[in-house]
């Protein structure tokens, strides 16, 4: 019996009521060195820099809201941390005690309802919060020399909507559902004919039936185009457009011009894959005085895209340096969770696209913060 005391006493017991009152700083849960620290500290400025917006959005009088302040910081924590919705998320902050601490947030606060992000959804998108927010977080790493103004790399991925091959339709009579479930009826179309012309999504308009290259298969999605600037790899535009209203050389020249103008940038190189190896493209840089970094289809000939470019080491260092734009998609797709679309349309689309961009970017800035600076990198 001794011996066994001795056991028991070494092993432990497990307490059958725990503590009632505990003294606890959330300050002290997160660890002196995570990145999140430096993650809440540029998000906290990138919102006060955001001030005056957030004034204009709501209204004078009234029942005071959840701050946007707040909203914005949980969209960053549902990317970071790879929360799939909003109704998750909610409930991950009655118990995460490093969630409360990055929304400022004590533990007797009460949580607000997931369906204010649905309230506030419509009022971001009137006046471009989230996309005023991805810039902000750009601009604030252009302050601290991290980002490139003169050597960048467009690519873009595909998004898949929230819309099943079931929902595509015939825009002119559909066909009548084939059993007694009205909610997600058998369909069978093999043998028949389908296109974006003749046959539209019931539950996502927006989302084009497409296919990423020969011997794919074909789904419903959004096509997400991104610009990233070379020196370290943040992404400094992204946009979301139909998969087939405009190619990736046409959004392309869009966002070269869109970063230019916001940011006062004077972009000298642009790197690409194949696909915009096209005499519009390679013009058009031209035309505006950036080198056409581009891969070469074998046996096309381009003018502005000749010998000398190809052999120039510039060229050599931007096909090295853009392929990290697909960490950039790799990272939002399966941190981000962006692989599928949660939600319908392409702005909307496009909205979540860029909090899991600005998200991407500040942890990013967070670990460039923290490590001696990269060689090699361009400037």
């Amino acid at each position: 019996m001794e011996w066994l005391g001795v056991y028991n006493f070494m092993r432990g017991a497990p307490k059958p009521q725990p503590e009632i009152v505990c003294l606890l700083s959330l300050e002290s849960v997160v660890p002196k060195d995570h990145p999140i620290r430096q993650i809440k500290k540029d998000v906290d400025a990138t919102l006060r820099d955001m001030n005056g917006l957030f004034t204009e959005m709501y209204a004078q009088r009234g029942r005071a809201s959840i701050p946007p302040e707040r909203l914005l910081k949980a969209k960053v924590l549902m990317a970071l941390y790879t929360v799939r919705s909003e109704h998750l998320f909610i409930e991950h902050l009655q118990y995460n005690l490093l969630f409360r601490w990055f929304l400022d947030m004590d533990l007797s606060e009460p949580v607000f309802d997931n369906s204010t992000f649905s309230k506030n959804q419509e009022r971001f998108l009137k006046h471009g919060t989230v996309d005023l927010f991805f810039a902000k977080v750009v601009e604030l790493a252009r302050e601290r020399g991290w980002v490139s103004d003169e050597h960048f790399t467009v690519d873009g991925t595909l998004i898949e909507a929230w819309a099943s091959l079931k929902s595509f339709a015939p825009k002119e009579n559909p066909p009548a559902p084939s059993d007694d479930d009205p909610g997600n009826p058998t369909v069978d179309f093999k043998g028949q004919k389908r296109s974006n012309a003749t046959h539209q999504s019931t539950t996502d308009p927006e989302a084009r039936l497409y296919r990423k290259g020969a011997g794919k298969e074909a789904k419903l999605c959004f096509a997400a185009h991104a610009l990233m600037e070379n020196r370290h790899g943040l992404c400094v535009n992204l946009t979301v457009r139909d998969a087939i209203a405009q190619t990736e050389p046409e959004v392309a020249r869009e966002q070269l011009a869109a970063h230019r103008e916001r940011h006062d940038a004077t972009p000298k190189t642009v790197a690409a894959d194949k696909n915009y190896h096209t005499k519009d493209f390679v013009g058009t840089c031209r035309e505006q005085g950036i080198a056409p970094h581009v891969a070469q289809i074998k046996g096309r000939k381009t003018e502005g895209l000749d010998g000398r470019t190809v052999r120039s080491r510039g060229y050599q260092m931007s096909q090295r340096a853009r392929k990290r734009i697909e960490e950039i998609f790799g990272w939002m797709k399966t941190i981000g969770g962006l692989r599928k679309s949660r939600y319908r349309g392409v702005t909307r689309t496009e909205m979540c696209t860029q909090m899991v961009g600005a998200a991407y970017n500040l942890l990013r800035m967070a670990r460039l913060g923290m490590s001696p600076p990269e060689l090699g990198a361009l400037s």
